[in-house]
């Protein structure tokens, strides 16, 4: 399993959250609605802070 540091997993929360309320947009501009989809965007934002998160899969 995959280790994810505590940045990592407070953007995931965050994001998650946002997802719920309705406010959590894709790169299109597109409303995202599944979870799968925010837990990526959320990993990918504390990527770019500089979080320890592990590499992107092919």
């Amino acid at each position: 399993m995959a280790k994810y540091s505590k940045k990592a997993q407070d953007k995931v929360e965050e994001t998650m959250h946002e997802m719920k309320e309705g406010k959590l947009k894709s790169g299109t501009g597109k409303k995202v609605t599944n979870p799968k989809q925010a837990i990526a965007i959320g990993l990918s934002e504390a990527r770019k802070e500089g979080a320890k998160v592990p590499k992107k899969k092919d």
